[in-house]
């Protein structure tokens, strides 16, 4: 897919997010941010896209809520008047112990990495159609795409990202026909998350096969790709420095 005058929605483009919004619009591309709360962060990145001399709206959004998951594709394709590619990042990435996830803290991570991003692409299936194809990148995480799980008190938070894979799967099966590409990228040691003492961080190093944290840089150049390609779809993509290996 060429990105020249095409619409990108990024949820949760943070950090990550926002290293790929200046990317697709290096490439051409207009961009749609989401936020909850970070107003600032996004109306910040959005800065950076129209420097490049694209069009960039901030949307204020709750993913976590069935209906604002619809309202926001339709705002998006109205506003800049079409939606070719969706990149599902909104996530809570919480660290809460077995014994302290309840029913309200599971349902939230979930709602947020699970069915977000199923809500988020039902709703932009028919932009899409309109397009004649596009193409939905959701986030999974290097760990539950292995099938592997290795850190605890991170129990909802797996379980939704290995249901982000599948959820990829069968979006790409389901959709293909109408010429839509679905893919899942899984990041592994990118950013060091906020709170990272230095010992932490030389840890993540020490046990990363290339010897060093990726930087967001790598998410963009893997973004890009699956934007590309015309004929990759259902696969979810580790970006990890070789953590999955070891």
């Amino acid at each position: 897919m060429d990105l020249t005058s095409r619409i990108v929605l990024i949820t949760g483009g943070r950090r990550i997010g926002a290293a790929v919004a200046v990317a697709v619009a290096g490439r051409g591309a207009d961009v749609a941010l989401t936020f909850r709360s970070s107003f600032a962060d996004a109306e910040e990145t959005a800065e950076k896209v129209r420097a490049l001399g694209r069009r960039a709206i901030t949307v204020g959004a709750d993913v976590a809520i069935p209906d604002a998951c619809a309202t926001l594709v339709d705002a998006v394709a109205s506003q800049l008047g079409r939606l070719d590619v969706v990149i599902n990042m909104a996530s809570v990435y919480r660290k809460v112990p077995l014994v302290d996830i309840d029913a309200a803290e599971w349902d939230r991570q979930m709602a947020v990495e699970l069915r977000a991003a199923f809500l988020v692409s039902r709703a932009a299936v028919p932009h899409l159609r309109k397009q004649g194809g596009g193409r939905i990148i959701n986030f999974a995480d290097w760990v539950a795409a292995s099938s592997r799980p290795r850190y605890r008190d991170y129990v909802p938070y797996y379980v939704a990202k290995a249901g982000v894979k599948a959820l990829t799967e069968v979006l790409a099966l389901e959709l293909a026909a109408d010429g839509n590409l679905v893919n899942a990228i899984a990041p592994g040691p990118i950013l060091a998350p906020p709170g990272t003492s230095d010992e932490e961080r030389r840890a993540v190093e020490r046990a990363t096969p290339l010897g060093r944290w990726g930087g967001e840089d790598e998410i963009a150049k893997v973004v890009l790709a699956l934007i590309d390609s015309d004929f990759i779809t259902g696969e979810t993509i580790r970006v990890d420095g070789g953590r999955h290996v070891v």
